[in-house]
This record gives structure tokens, C-alpha cells and sequence, in this order.
């Protein structure tokens, strides 16, 4: 039987959306082992004079429990 736990983490870029997703799941592998799935929740820019200076993802991620 496995145990999985989620937690909730920030992550961004200012390159994209995509990047941040990316950044954020290659962060949490550092600390977090056997992740299987990230959702992403929520969405959002910084902007500065008009112009979006960073893309923010709020994230779900999931990883199962060693035994």
C-alpha cells in the first residue's frame, strides 16, 4: 500500500509559464522524493510599467510516502 502527501509551493520565471512549472518541480526534487504529479492551481504575472517582469505559479505537488 502507498502513501502519497501533497504540498503547496510558489514557484516563477521570467521567461513563462511553462518555465515556472518547470523551476518549481525541478526545485521541489531536491527535497521532496518520488514525486508523481504537480497541479498547477493558480496563475499570475508581475508587472512593471506595462511590461510582465515575472510569471508566478502556485503549484500542488504530489509524492508518495516511502515505506
Amino acid at each position: 500500500m502507498s502513501v502519497a502527501k501533497v504540498t503547496e509551493i510558489i514557484a516563477s520565471s521570467t521567461k513563462s509559464f511553462d518555465d515556472a512549472v518547470a523551476n518549481g518541480v525541478e526545485r521541489a526534487d531536491k527535497t521532496l522524493k518520488n514525486i508523481t504529479s504537480a497541479w498547477v492551481k493558480d496563475q499570475s504575472v508581475h508587472v512593471e510599467k506595462g511590461k510582465i517582469k515575472e510569471y508566478r505559479v502556485v503549484m500542488k505537488v504530489t509524492f508518495v510516502l516511502n515505506d
